[in-house]
């Protein structure tokens, strides 16, 4: 195919988007070859595999048409692809992330109605670990480019992509690669495509992500287990104590009970407040999509919606506790218990006064006077929030607006993508586009994990339209 440079000829997004729908099953198969492979990072058993779908991406970019396609590593790291095409001067660069490690699926085989690592097509969706999180954004991100390079022989803008193995874990080495990184990964806009939709069809641009704080708490009565016959109503119970601790994050339904915990929490504009209330979503819909037990309220404060509860206030949740095992249960008092507690945070929530307020709160007044000790459990991940307008926003709104032929929402996101602060910074406040992937029935991180198929070939058409949009904008300036 002869390839027209970009400064002679705009690449056409009609061309790309009728390419799109001709060749999507060729997509959906690039998503399955990459679902077919138990990329699972959390377990570290699973290297080979991760190795594995680093080397699958690098082989995708290059059918996709990318350039310079190297694997790369970072301080020992899991392998991280990226691929890039240059070849449209005086355009904008955009920079592209995704992730090809995924959650494991132990413990809850049983609940999968098709297997985890073989994608299926059921009622319209894609079903299979990593369909939505974050493997599906690999295929559509992919999918667009083709899309142009395929039909056209070119883009109408610049792209570097990199996708990474480590996201499930916390993206350890991310920030310290972007470093090592930077002459190479320089761009002027920054798309990823690892956040949800409001609903099916409802396209999302994400505008703020909450941060994260994790303490572990360890608590000690005692050197040893003792026969609760010899010692039950004696020995400090550590399970017990721990329990009453962690009781003290109970906030019924209104705030955390956290001494200083809220002074910092920014307020939801007027603006905010009404476009929160005015998204799609009703309390019965929602209980059916968190499978909420009949007569089990919501958490929720009072007065306040699930969208500012998830999106802009701080939560505590506990993610694991131990103390002894159900299988090897005994009848003895326990010396020993532990458990992470996990705090989202927003802005402005500073994350070491966070762990200052947990700790303070913990260990005071021990119950029984045992042994309480407060400690990060891991680096905290501080909250992100930038103002959804200007030139690469507008340009990204039109996008949506396009690809699905539905109005978009700007949204918040409760979970958490840490890289997102630093990268904008280091590209010197580069503009950061969050494409929706994921929609409420994706059940990202647990069993029947899915991608809605309508919403991923708009998913893609956005992408198609957001490039010839940024390509569109005037001596491409994006901010």
């Amino acid at each position: 195919m002869a390839t027209a440079t970009a400064s002679t000829r705009a690449a056409a997004p009609e061309a790309a988007l009728s390419w799109l729908k001709k060749n999507y099953p060729a997509v959906v198969q690039s998503l399955a070859d990459l679902v077919a492979v138990p990329s699972i990072s959390t377990d570290g058993a699973h290297q080979k595999e991760i190795d594995q779908t680093g080397s699958l991406t690098c082989e995708l970019m290059r059918k996709a048409g990318l350039q310079n396609v190297e694997l790369l590593r970072s301080d020992g790291s899991n392998p991280y692809a990226y691929g890039e095409w240059l070849g449209a001067p005086g355009k904008p660069t955009v920079f592209l992330y995704a992730h090809h490690d995924v959650q494991p699926v132990a413990g809850f085989e049983e609940q999968w109605q098709s297997p985890p690592w073989e994608l299926t097509r059921r009622a319209g969706r894609l079903f299979g670990r990593g369909s939505a999180d974050d493997k599906g954004a690999i295929s559509a991100q992919l999918g667009a480019i083709a899309a142009y390079l395929q039909s056209e022989g070119q883009l109408p803008v610049n792209v570097k992509m990199l996708v990474e193995g480590e996201e499930e874990i916390g993206s350890k080495n991310l920030v310290g690669f972007f470093k090592e990184h930077k002459k190479k990964i320089q761009s002027d806009v920054i798309v990823v495509c690892d956040t949800g939709n409001i609903d099916t069809g409802f396209p999302a641009l994400t505008y703020s992500l909450r941060g994260i704080v994790e303490v572990r708490v360890d608590v000690e009565s005692a050197k040893l287990p003792v026969h609760s016959g010899t010692a039950g109503g004696l020995l400090a119970d550590a399970a017990l104590a721990l329990n009453v601790i962690l009781s003290r994050l109970y906030w019924k339904h209104g705030k955390l009970p956290i001494p200083g915990f809220y002074e910092r929490v920014r307020t939801l504009t007027a603006k905010e407040r009404k476009t929160f209330q005015a998204l799609p979503g009703d309390t019965d819909k929602w209980r059916k999509e968190l499978g909420v037990l009949p007569g089990v309220a919501f958490a929720t404060a009072k007065n306040t919606h699930p969208y500012e509860q998830t999106w802009r206030l701080p939560s505590a949740t506990v993610i694991v506790q131990e103390a002894s095992s159900m299988k090897n249960k005994s009848n003895q008092v326990l010396p020993r218990a532990s458990a992470v507690v996990s705090c989202r945070i927003v802005p402005d929530q500073e994350p070491k006064e966070v762990f200052r307020q947990l700790h303070d709160l913990l260990t005071a007044d021990p119950p029984w006077g045992v042994k309480v000790k407060v400690e990060q459990n891991g680096p905290p991940v501080k909250w992100w929030m930038t103002d959804p307008n200007g030139p690469a926003f507008e340009a990204a709104l039109k996008a949506m607006r396009d690809g699905y032929n539905k109005e978009p929402f700007p949204i918040g996101c409760g979970g958490t993508i840490g890289f997102v602060g630093p990268l904008a910074d280091l590209f010197g406040g580069a503009p950061a586009l969050l494409f929706g992937i994921e929609d409420p029935k994706s059940n990202a991180h647990a069993p029947n994990e899915s991608l809605h198929e309508g919403d991923f070939r708009k998913l893609m058409a956005s992408l198609v339209h957001l490039f010839a949009n940024l390509a569109s904008l005037p001596d491409g300036k994006v901010k």
